[in-house]
């Protein structure tokens, strides 16, 4: 009994604050106001009334602001051009936020703290992401191996074959590949070149592994901050807007997540069938050929079909039987995705039209690689939302 009446006391003094200890000061939102003008609401009185606005049509005015948009616009164009791979972090870490969102509220509608909630949701996604790599890559490494050991047989019956022995004949290609291997051999900055390409794989490695710590820290902030985040955005629109924005936004950011859950389990469940198909048919490097599937899988419409032919062409190596084998079941199960799958999966999702989404994905791959591509129609389903109920219900009231 002293024990316990000792620690319940050493508890006690644990909660009180330090003596001269504050409160670390937070930036809040200012409150709204309901109708009124700010002297009636006692708003303003500290620091006096604001006069009237300069009219607009005043040179000064106009002359001065001309000169701040143009100097605003130099800047932002300035900065975002030396900031590229910061912004493309801060879209990925968006991207991945919207995606765990509707987890994180899954478990806060099961009486689930937010932090706790989303630290379980980070921690799940960082854990499989480790295990999958961790069971991934000695795999993978054994089977890149196999690939360079079995290269120089493969080049050998190349070189065996009649088809080079007969273009061998009449072109000479042996001597002038001899030829070129004993200049670049003998070139000093050619050989400098391959050991600069080294420590650039290094570094790209390095800037990698930087950018994905960078991208986990942003998402566990946008992920605390995000209901913060939305209520700054929806308090930037006008007050009597600003229920219709909130709902517009709330739409489009739902969408996006649902979409982001939904396009992942579609490529885990294409790359599982994948490796499954290429266990039992025998082609080889099957798990680097699944990891290779389940990427390329994230990108929506045209990402499944290069992935099939892609492993074709590898399954080709076995035979053509094999190779023909796989085309007819993979593309067939890309068909039954089509129409079974991805309809269920992506209820929830958003809504594009088959021509919009090829264009807006090949279009979004050609500015932001593999980034782009994935976006692309979650913003192209964004611009038709908004599209539809600002420019069009716009249109129909006149």
């Amino acid at each position: 009994m002293a024990a316990a009446g000792v620690l319940l006391s050493v508890a006690r003094r644990l909660r009180q604050p330090l003596p001269g200890a504050q409160p670390r000061l937070r930036f809040e939102m200012p409150p709204e106001h309901e109708a009124g003008t700010a002297a009636e609401d006692g708003i303003g009185e500290r620091f006096g009334s604001p006069g009237p606005r300069m009219s607009t049509q005043h040179p000064l005015y106009m002359g001065f602001m001309g000169t701040v948009g143009v100097g605003v616009a130099l800047l932002v164009y300035w900065i975002g051009s030396n900031t590229t791979q910061l912004l493309l972090w801060i879209v990925t870490a968006l991207f991945i936020t919207l995606g765990l969102d509707p987890v994180v509220r899954w478990l806060e509608g099961k009486n689930v703290p937010r932090a706790a909630g989303i630290l379980m949701a980070v921690a799940t996604l960082a854990l499989a992401v480790a295990a999958f790599f961790a069971t991934l890559i000695p795999t993978i490494v054994q089977q890149v191996t196999q690939v360079v050991q079995q290269s120089p047989q493969w080049v050998q019956e190349f070189i065996d074959s009649d088809f080079f022995r007969t273009v061998d004949q009449q072109f000479g290609i042996r001597d002038r590949i001899s030829q070129e291997l004993g200049k670049f051999v003998n070139n000093p900055e050619a050989m400098g070149g391959i050991f600069g390409g080294v420590v650039g794989f290094g570094s790209i490695v390095a800037n990698g592994l930087f950018g994905a710590l960078i991208v986990l820290v942003l998402s566990l902030y946008f992920l605390a901050a995000l209901p913060s985040m939305k209520k700054w955005g929806y308090r930037l629109a006008p007050r009597s807007r600003r229920a219709r924005v909130a709902a517009l936004s709330e739409e489009i950011t739902g969408s996006v997540g649902n979409y982001v859950i939904g396009q992942a389990a579609v490529a885990v469940l294409n790359a599982t069938f994948a490796f499954i198909v290429m266990s039992i048919i025998g082609v080889p490097f099957g798990t680097l050929l699944a990891f290779v599937v389940a990427l390329l899988a994230f990108i929506p419409l045209v990402g499944g079909m290069i992935a099939g032919f892609l492993v074709t062409l590898v399954a080709l190596t076995a035979g053509w039987q094999t190779a023909l084998v796989f085309f007819i079941c993979y593309f067939a199960y890309l068909q039954f995705e089509a129409y079974f799958i991805s309809p269920r999966i992506m209820q929830k999702a958003v809504a594009v039209p088959g021509a919009v989404a090829v264009i807006s994905v090949i279009a979004g791959g050609s500015l932001l690689g593999v980034l782009g591509a994935l976006i692309a129609i979650p913003t192209a389903a964004a611009i038709l939302l908004l599209v539809k109920e600002i420019f069009i219900a716009r249109q129909d009231s006149r």
